[in-house]
């Protein structure tokens, strides 16, 4: 499920930045070169502004979609950790250095 949703997810980034580069700007850009200035005769008058918006808006969507789900994903509980549930306390080595309290007094 989440190899489909990662997958889902890398298509639609690509798309949606093809498509907002394919859209037409103020100035002269990427999209003049593929020729997106002609393609609005094709939707008719401003109709081609208004098919490209709802394309991106539609890409958009999927894209937090896919964002929501994987968070979801990949944040709950029950996935994987490298971390262990327990610790173990340390062992104790038999010549173990004795502590600071239990060595004498120093002379004066």
């Amino acid at each position: 499920m989440t190899a489909f949703l990662i997958f889902l997810h890398v298509v639609v980034c690509i798309a949606l930045i093809v498509i907002v580069l394919l859209q037409m700007g103020k100035g002269a850009e990427v999209g003049a070169s593929f020729g997106a200035g002609a393609s609005q005769t094709i939707f008719g008058a401003g109709g081609g502004s208004n098919f490209m918006g709802k394309v991106t808006a539609g890409a958009a969507v999927i894209f937090m979609l896919t964002s929501l789900a994987l968070a979801y994903f990949y944040g709950s509980p029950a996935s994987q950790s490298i971390m262990p549930s327990s610790v173990a306390a340390p062992a104790q080595s038999p010549a173990a250095p004795a502590s600071p309290t239990d060595a004498p007094a120093p002379a004066e």
